[in-house]
């Protein structure tokens, strides 16, 4: 089986524009704060990125093998993909976040599609906005089995992280 060559992140900035809510050499970074080092097209020193996050991170559309299809970069969907995130029941559990309010219809459908398709669940999230701004604050849904979704709505609304 023929290797596929790695995607290219730039210019994509998804990760790094506080989509993913991480911190970066010890700086908060969330909507509304991109990582210091983001120039809005790229990384001002993507050579020397540092291992945790940056390094450490697998976006799901360019590990290898992704199964994303192109238009699926998340410069173009509006949405990264993080696969494997945990497990349920022996389930695998994917998570996308929106770049932007929320995933965009077209690009949740195929989630879903490829969930149920290949007996996985999902956990998808939308960004709060706060007085016009986005905020460091996410409301999340659950794409799967009903238990699976009873039983994250219960994890929401007792506060326990969802993973």
């Amino acid at each position: 089986m023929a290797k596929t060559q790695p995607r290219e992140c730039q210019p994509c900035t998804g990760c790094c524009d506080g989509w993913l809510q991480i911190v970066v050499e010890g700086k908060p970074v969330y909507p509304g704060k991109p990582c210091h080092h983001s120039t809005g097209s790229g990384c001002d020193d993507y050579e020397n990125r540092p291992v945790d996050p940056c390094r450490q991170f697998v976006c799901g559309w360019r590990m290898t093998d992704s199964p994303l299809p192109e238009w699926m970069k998340p410069s173009n969907a509006k949405v990264i993909v993080l696969f494997d995130q945990t497990q349920w029941r022996g389930m695998a559990v994917d998570v996308a976040v929106p770049v932007g309010r929320r995933i965009p219809p077209r690009a949740l459908q195929w989630l879903q599609q490829f969930a149920q398709t290949h007996h996985r669940a999902l956990l998808y999230s939308e960004q709060n906005v706060v007085d016009g701004k986005f905020s460091n604050r996410q409301s999340a849904h659950a794409y799967g089995p009903p238990e699976f979704q009873q039983e994250i709505a219960e994890r929401m609304q007792s506060g326990m992280p969802l993973w």
